[in-house]
């Protein structure tokens, strides 16, 4: 147990992170911000509720953080450099909310002590324990499975142009896990009529599927960024839906089961 984040280890080769599920800002942040951004409306809401049963069925360890994205994005380089060329980015401490809209206080933008304080105390305890868990679950069974959680509102015009699908699969353009991985979780997306869905489109990794997923090494990482919409409520309070959870749950069950199945499938990869 950390207060940073909390790291619960499972009995099988898979790790489920989810760095944007963290929702608090510490006090002695709290009034640099727009009062707006104390709500944390940006957070991946509700992500350990979805998938927790589903992960401790599994026996897939599980890594959550506390604190919001507001305050260092877990997902991001150490160095801040931009994620997707071309394309509106949040940056390691984001200033913006996903409307485009300031963040903080005008003058009270992290400087660069600011950001190097904050990597230190919230960003490496979760890098360090995300790559020791990785490195267990590689001794343990030869190679380690990293499956990196996400949710996002469907429509975020500063981010993207119009309705993003609700299942947006990404492995880096296949570079983040063996083709056979990205070919099966495709095949699963693909099999249902339920929600739309995509492979390696809008979103096809953040830093943590690109730096951990490194199959030569028998690290396999991929991102699921699903929409909101597909298991709860997008406006304000964000209400989780259980009858629309309780819909999608068997697809995210398949996902990861399609995973964990692949070194069975493909015993000489």
């Amino acid at each position: 147990m950390s207060p940073v984040f909390q790291l619960r280890q499972g009995r099988t080769p898979l790790l489920i992170s989810m760095p944007h599920v963290g929702h608090l800002i510490p006090d002695d942040q709290r009034a640099r911000y727009q009062p707006r951004a104390l709500a944390s409306e940006d957070t991946d809401w509700h992500l350990e509720r979805l998938y927790g049963g589903i992960a401790e069925e599994l026996g897939a360890s599980l890594i959550v953080p506390s604190y919001s994205r507001y305050l260092i994005d877990l997902n991001r380089p150490p160095e801040d450099t931009p994620m997707y060329a071309g394309a509106s980015n949040t940056e390691l401490c984001p200033t913006r909310f996903f409307t485009g809209e300031p963040l903080y206080l005008a003058g009270q933008e992290p400087d660069e002590a600011e950001k190097l304080r904050r990597r230190q105390l919230y960003w490496l305890p979760y890098h360090r324990a995300l790559n020791a868990e990785l490195q267990r679950l590689k001794n343990l069974f030869g190679y380690a499975l990293l499956f990196d959680a996400h949710s996002i509102r469907s429509e975020l015009p500063w981010l993207f142009e119009g309705r993003l699908p609700d299942l947006n699969l990404g492995t880096v353009e296949g570079r983040s896990c063996a083709p056979e991985i990205t070919a099966a979780l495709g095949q699963v997306q693909a099999s249902q009529s339920a929600y739309t869905q995509v492979v390696n489109g809008r979103f096809k990794g953040g830093y943590i599927t690109r730096h951990y997923g490194q199959p030569a090494e028998q690290v396999h990482a991929v991102q699921l960024e699903m929409c909101q919409r597909c298991y709860m409520s997008e406006q304000p309070p964000y209400a989780y839906d259980a009858e629309l959870a309780a819909q999608v749950q068997p697809l995210i069950r398949q996902l990861l089961s399609s995973l964990l199945q692949w070194q069975l499938k493909n015993p000489q990869a």
